[in-house]
């Protein structure tokens, strides 16, 4: 079935329960694979999460992929209406794009810069399935979230289990001394698309030990740190 119809079928399913939810969040950042997988499931799930996006008024804000998960999100988005961001590397232009993009796209010099920008654009993170990349990206927001420096809800869209091996992870990580079991709570995961977005809507922030202000002095002390770059990747609240 061809995306446009998948597309119109669940757009079908979701005006027929004609319910209107607002949400707390003006932008959702979404971590998303390149690729579609192997499983129809991950592909329904991208669309279901951009419905979603779209039924509660949320912008999206994702890596500026056509292919993809990345280009069935923003797709899904941007046929219901939403608005889209697109923040990709100039080197990845040619790799991640192909067709037509949809929304607006910015092009930056490196990851680095995309993932700050990602950040500072959006109010909540979302990682669909994905590879080394989704979940470097994912990772780095929730460790951002232990010290304090952001405190703007997490979540994993745990698609027919696809991230039980990383939980169980985190799991052992708590049980073994190396994450405080306060802070296994500081992202939250659901299989299905409405039911994660409605825990991060209830979400309350875990307060990291490492307050934000305190982050940036302490860097700034640091040679090399003290760049325009970097302080991007700060400016998240």
């Amino acid at each position: 079935m061809c995306l446009e119809n998948q597309t119109d079928n669940h757009q079908n399913k979701a005006m027929e329960e004609k319910k209107i939810v607002r949400s707390r969040f003006k932008s959702i950042c979404v971590f998303c694979g390149s690729s579609i997988g192997k499983r129809d499931s991950y592909k329904t799930a991208a669309i279901e999460l951009g419905l979603e996006l779209v039924a509660r008024g949320v912008d999206l804000v994702y890596g500026g992929g056509s292919i993809g998960l990345m280009g069935l999100v923003s797709q899904t988005v941007h046929s219901g209406g939403g608005h889209v961001l697109g923040i990709i590397p100039k080197t990845l232009v040619g790799k991640e794009l192909t067709g037509e993009t949809v929304g607006e796209l910015r092009q930056v010099a490196n990851m680095h810069q995309r993932k700050a920008e990602m950040a500072r654009h959006s109010d909540c993170f979302i990682a669909l399935p994905g590879g080394y990349g989704t979940l470097e990206e994912v990772l780095e927001v929730i460790t951002w979230a232990q010290l304090g420096i952001h405190n703007k809800p997490v979540g994993l869209l745990n698609v027919d289990g696809y991230y039980n091996s990383l939980l169980t992870f985190i799991d052992k990580a708590v049980d073994d001394g190396f994450i405080k079991p306060s802070q296994r709570h500081i992202f939250v995961s659901a299989p299905t698309a409405k039911e994660l977005v409605q825990k991060l809507e209830e979400f309350m922030p875990v307060h990291g030990e490492l307050a934000k202000d305190m982050w940036e002095v302490e860097q700034q002390q640091v040679v090399g740190f003290n760049t325009p770059t970097f302080q991007t990747e700060l400016a998240l609240l």
